[in-house]
């Protein structure tokens, strides 16, 4: 493909409160950058042309939080609550993936999102067995054409002695990974610190973890006040009394941290990763704190978790965090009720587009369809029996769209969908490895 690339006539929700929705609109693209957006850009280049005619044109949604090598054992914990998860994919099949097993994964984990309009995903894997496994994660997620970031974990073999009140410093590998894997700031594959924090590790680990990780220049994603014990903890605040948090440190889940955790975040400008699937359906997490990330007015994304429990994607996510919400206020079940106004189709909108962005740091690159951003783009077909006539096309995308209506998926100015299809022969390869993979590991 030429590096010139003409999305031409459709009605395009640029998620740039400048530009607005624009109807009969062009998307030009050039090196895979969004160079311009208005209607008449034909006559600019001799571009390839994508007609979005009866398209509904949007930024590429964002995943601020999956743990995607355990995508090829889909479903296993539906019927589990959080301890069993946790006993079923840390302490039984955790400890038996091999290198191959997490390629598998996530090979099949980031072509599922692309085929959901996902182009950003950040995956969390803790499951950095040996250094191997490192390499082959960041080996699927560059194959798959997905732009990603890589949350480095811990290991899972010799597991009470990472996450029991653990003293071991996060493993040294992260820093190889950082100097011969993933050195650029810019590249489409991206480094963070999956860190522990002093609900898995001591304080004092968790300020060593920090410090390597801000020595590195990295951003640093943590699991918070996920189910009771956990909160109970307030880790958070323990972090705020010994001087550790900041705005490069992103919260996950949060359900069960307090108020006052809540506004150091706000405080410290850190940001907050949710998965409304998940925290209303997997009994022991808590519910989704979407009132509290909104009354504090913190930059909060959507994630998909683990498919293990879940949905592969975002309109999933949007549609359980609007009701969740919007039952919650309702219901009065909400103690910043009089805080926030009411939860509207956009907001939910912009927490899977620009507001995943935010969270991973990524902002000033994704999350709209402005000039000078790269060019993660979706296409989704208005004219399909679930969402004609569209009234409103973000409220179409939100409360009615599934992957299914996604036509075309451009992630870095490179078509990786088209015409409801993933291009080339790499879902095919997926599929192959993560049966096999499946097979092994249960069987």
């Amino acid at each position: 493909m030429s590096g010139r690339l003409l999305i031409e006539n459709g009605w395009v929700v640029t998620g740039d409160p400048a530009l607005g929705t624009v109807a009969g609109c062009d998307v030009l693209v050039e090196d895979g950058l969004i160079s311009a957006v208005g209607p008449g850009l034909r006559g600019r280049a001799e571009p390839e042309v994508i007609d979005a005619g009866g398209m509904l044109v949007f930024p590429g949604l964002v995943d601020t939080h999956k743990h995607t090598w355990q995508s090829a054992v889909r479903h296993r914990c539906a019927e589990l609550d959080l301890p069993a998860y946790f006993g079923e994919m840390f302490g039984r099949l955790g400890p038996l993936y091999r290198p191959e097993d997490v390629y598998a994964g996530n090979l099949l984990g980031a072509l599922s999102a692309i085929d959901a309009g996902t182009t950003t995903l950040m995956d969390w894997s803790h499951v950095q067995n040996s250094p191997e496994h490192g390499e082959r994660a960041v080996a699927a997620l560059r194959d798959s054409g997905i732009r990603a970031v890589f949350g480095h974990g811990w290991p899972l073999v010799d597991l009470p002695a990472w996450i029991s009140g653990s003293d071991r410093p996060h493993t040294g590998d992260v820093r190889r990974i950082r100097r011969e894997l993933l050195p650029d700031d810019d590249g489409l594959v991206t480094l963070h610190l999956a860190g522990r924090g002093p609900e898995l590790s001591t304080l004092a680990a968790t300020r060593a973890d920090l410090a390597m990780a801000r020595d590195l220049g990295i951003r640093v994603s943590i699991h918070m006040g996920c189910g009771r014990e956990f909160g109970a903890m307030a880790a958070i605040a323990q972090m705020e009394r010994a001087g550790l948090l900041g705005p490069d440190l992103n919260f996950v889940h949060c359900g069960e941290s307090s108020d006052d955790e809540f506004a150091m975040i706000a405080d410290s400008g850190g940001t907050v990763a949710l998965a409304p699937q998940h925290e209303q359906a997997l009994p022991g997490i808590g519910h989704t704190p979407i009132d509290r990330v909104r009354a504090f007015a913190i930059t909060a994304g959507l994630s998909t978790d683990t498919e293990t429990a879940g949905a592969a994607d975002l309109f999933t996510q949007m549609r359980a965090a609007l009701a969740a919400h919007r039952n919650q206020l309702a219901e009065g079940r909400s103690r910043f009720a009089d805080r926030v106004g009411p939860f509207t189709v956009a907001e939910v909108f912009a927490m899977a587009t620009q507001g995943g962005a935010d969270t991973l740091g990524l902002g000033d690159r994704v999350g709209s369809l402005t000039p000078g951003k790269r060019a993660d783009v979706i296409l989704v077909r208005a004219g399909d029996p679930n969402l004609f006539p569209v009234t409103d096309p973000v409220a179409a995308l939100v409360t009615a769209a599934h992957p299914g209506n996604v036509d075309t998926v451009l992630v870095d100015g490179v078509v990786r969908k088209r015409a409801g299809a993933l291009t080339g022969d790499r879902y095919d390869r997926a599929r192959e490895l993560a049966l096999a993979s499946q097979r092994r590991l249960l069987g």
